[in-house]
């Protein structure tokens, strides 16, 4: 079976076993990854639909992803939902209910929600983080991956000079090699021209296929998302016809937080299995 047939396949799959048991042999005889002593399946199996079972590219993302963590702790070492609800709260981040045509998740960010003098470009960068880690374990997720559209509508200095060139780094690098979630596409609205410079410091460190898949629709932008995605699914402030934005916002932010000890879980050990409690029911639906 090639990888797009792997992908399809349950976790509980036999067909699965070999590829789950060669990644967990190379990543304990790995240097990069010596100190962490098991790895549980399901969070193999999350590197290996990100590189379509491939083993030895799954290998080099899991290796990544350490040493992103190990190197980032003002970012990972913290995953608490709570300590950034107020951020949270000014209806900066959704998720949306439903997935586009292909599968994907859509993920939402309102920058001119975030207040660069109340909340730091490390603290926002969490939340992504920890969306991501959320979605990550869902199974649909890992076969369809994610796309995400970016709000530049009041972008000013005060944003562009929280980014400098190693968090650009860093934001590179999760979108690129170092977290195991397929990126489908990135769609810029309403970005100013300052905000050109900032984008110019993270696009060297991009490969090609993600440079690809980034689209900057400027602020005339609702034609050109029905392109991308179905009306159905995006805010009416988009262009569409589901939810607004503000209750995607808070419907999220809601699951973040009731999210709260998963997150904590994967904070401390992120290669262990991932238990999901009653208040993280609404992940069940999206595991098969």
């Amino acid at each position: 079976m090639n990888g797009s047939e792997l992908n399809e396949l349950p976790d509980d799959s036999e067909l699965l076993d070999p590829y789950v048991s060669s990644l967990r042999r190379r990543a304990l005889q790995t240097r990069e990854l010596s100190a962490v002593r098991s790895f549980s399946d399901g969070f193999l199996l999350k590197f290996l639909r990100a590189r379509d079972f491939d083993v030895e590219l799954s290998l080099k993302l899991l290796v990544n992803y350490q040493q992103w963590r190990k190197e980032s702790p003002e970012i990972s070492g913290c995953l608490s939902p709570s300590s950034v609800l107020g951020l949270l709260n000014t209806t900066y981040h959704a998720v949306l209910p439903q997935r586009d045509h292909t599968g994907s998740r859509v993920l939402i960010y309102r920058i001119g929600q975030w207040n660069p003098k109340d909340w730091s470009a490390f603290q926002v960068f969490r939340v992504s983080l920890m969306t991501s880690e959320i979605i990550s374990t869902e199974i649909e997720t890992q076969r369809r991956g994610v796309k995400a559209i970016f709000d530049l509508q009041g972008w000013t200095l005060g944003h562009a000079l929280q980014i400098n060139p190693s968090l650009a780094r860093k934001i590179s690098s999760v979108l690129s090699d170092s977290f195991p979630t397929k990126v489908r596409g990135i769609h810029l609205v309403n970005e100013p021209m300052f905000f050109r410079p900032v984008f110019a410091m993270i696009r060297p460190f991009l490969p090609d296929k993600i440079k690809q898949r980034i689209h900057m629709h400027g602020a005339d932008f609702h034609k050109a998302l029905s392109k991308f995605f179905s009306p159905t699914i995006l805010p009416p402030e988009y262009g569409g016809e589901g939810p607004g934005i503000e209750e995607a916002c808070q419907d999220w932010t809601n699951q973040l937080l009731q999210s709260e000890t998963l997150l904590q879980q994967i904070a401390s050990h992120p290669t262990a299995d991932i238990a999901i409690t009653p208040d993280e029911s609404y992940l069940r639906g999206n595991r098969d």
